[in-house]
């Protein structure tokens, strides 16, 4: 990051300044203080970071931030340091005049940030989120990293309830705003998927009235928004079945993980080749295509940049294990990404069998087992040709596809040992494996006892 004074900090938290001190970063880790930093102790559920700020002091940190004064320490003393991070990332990101993109959505959010951070960078020296710091502490952290060498930013924003979506953008300030989709991730505490397209537009809070929002047009949620916005916003409309879509796909042909597909926009078409299967990927590529020409890029920059990329390894990654194919997509689930991935399988040429891997997708609350049959009717409709499901809700999908035509080739084991054991000794020469779950389910663990 770039410099700041302690006393204009002071002044962005309307705050008193202990003393006066150059910050060269901004830190809420005691494990990472290099000279000069402003460490800022945050309450957590296991811990307080305000135990630690005299160690913080002794191991060379310029001053903190906390919620009370400490004996000795120069600290600027504020209500929240919660909120007090998001104002001084807030305030920082201000001296800059990137294109910042912010990305938001049930599902695709981080795969399409991916795809848009390489786009950008075809033109601009661009920031991305790193991981998973999409939340009201990664994303300050983010933006910390920003410095006037940098002309785009791509800002992935998640949330688990209604207000953290708002808090992000305000401190961001998108000028670029991208929705994926409304799905039903996080429904437990949103309670429906209305209730999670009221929090997913709150990424227009931050956001100037002229500045652009693209949606997925073949969302039945997101699509109404382009006539409701129609005198206020400029909205955009991405996708592959809507008609209507400002950026339409079509043509589109998979081969050995490689997708074709003509985007048709604005009277003209281009062809583009993403390194990645299923139509989830077409959408998440047209995203990025149209963050690309709005942000200046040339048709012949955007589709460069798109051949480029490569998903990450807990993300529908396909390899080869000897005679075997797996598809492995550990990463996170929900009904919208179990089926897409289900349609990447069915869609796959195959020499041998084509066998699904599914475990437990978490918190969706009271809706887990209708949702989980949901996935059940999903693979009834894909037919694999084996069905395996671990994990305590994962046998709704079990017995939903049984009961829809797969009962003598869906299985549920509650031990990752036992199933394991069981797609060991039925696997055959050729087959293709999917393996998908969420992310605390650890189902790459069952991919390790079987190809040991």
């Amino acid at each position: 990051m770039e410099k700041l004074l302690l006393s204009e900090i002071a002044h962005c938290l309307n705050a008193e300044c202990p003393e006066e001190k150059v910050i060269t970063e901004i830190s809420t880790d005691t494990r990472n203080l290099p000279a000069d930093c402003l460490f800022i102790a945050i309450k957590g559920e296991r811990f307080d970071g305000h135990t630690f700020i005299k160690q913080a002091i002794e191991n060379g940190a310029a001053a903190a931030v906390s919620e009370y004064p400490v004996d000795g320490c120069p600290c600027i003393v504020v209500q929240n340091t919660r909120t007090a991070l998001l104002e001084i990332a807030k305030y920082y990101r201000s001296k800059f005049q990137p294109v910042l993109v912010g990305v938001t959505g049930s599902v695709g959010k981080t795969t399409t940030k991916e795809m848009i951070a390489l786009v950008l960078s075809e033109k601009y020296n661009t920031l991305k989120t790193q991981g998973n710091l999409n939340n009201e502490i990664g994303l300050p952290k983010t933006l910390f990293n920003l410095d006037s060498s940098y002309k785009a930013a791509v800002i992935e924003m998640g949330m688990s309830n209604f207000g953290e979506i708002e808090r992000l953008s305000n401190t961001a300030s998108p000028t670029i705003g991208v929705i994926t989709n409304i799905g039903y991730s996080h429904i437990e505490n949103l309670k429906s998927q209305e209730g999670i397209l009221k929090a997913k537009l709150e990424i227009l809070s931050g956001m100037k009235q002229n500045a652009p929002l693209i949606v997925n047009g073949d969302d039945k949620y997101l699509a109404p928004l382009k006539n409701e916005f129609i005198n206020s916003r400029p909205v955009y409309l991405y996708g592959i079945e809507n008609e209507n879509c400002d950026f339409k796909a079509k043509n589109i042909i998979e081969e050995n993980g490689i997708t074709r597909f003509i985007l048709v926009y604005n009277g003209f078409e281009t062809e583009i080749i993403i390194p990645c299967a299923g139509k989830h990927n077409v959408l998440n590529a047209s995203a990025a295509f149209c963050v690309g020409i709005l942000s200046g890029l040339s048709e012949k920059e955007i589709v460069s940049a798109l051949k480029k990329y490569k998903p990450d390894g807990m993300r529908q990654n396909i390899v080869k294990k000897g005679d075997y194919t797996l598809i492995i997509d550990c990463y996170n689930a929900s009904p919208d990404s179990m089926k897409a991935t289900l349609n990447v399988l069915s869609d796959m040429e195959c020499r041998g069998r084509k066998i699904a891997v599914l475990g437990d997708m978490l918190e969706l609350g009271d809706m887990s087992e209708i949702l989980h049959r949901l996935v059940g009717k999903y693979a009834a409709h894909y037919r694999p040709d084996r069905l395996y499901c671990y994990g305590e809700n994962a046998m709704y999908i079990a017995a939903e596809a049984s009961e829809h035509g797969l009962a003598s080739s869906a299985f549920h084991k509650d031990s990752k040992d036992l199933m394991a054991e069981k797609i060991k000794k039925d696997l055959k020469s050729g087959d293709i494996i999917l393996f998908k779950a969420s992310r605390g389910m650890k189902l790459e663990e069952v991919i390790d006892k079987i190809f040991v």
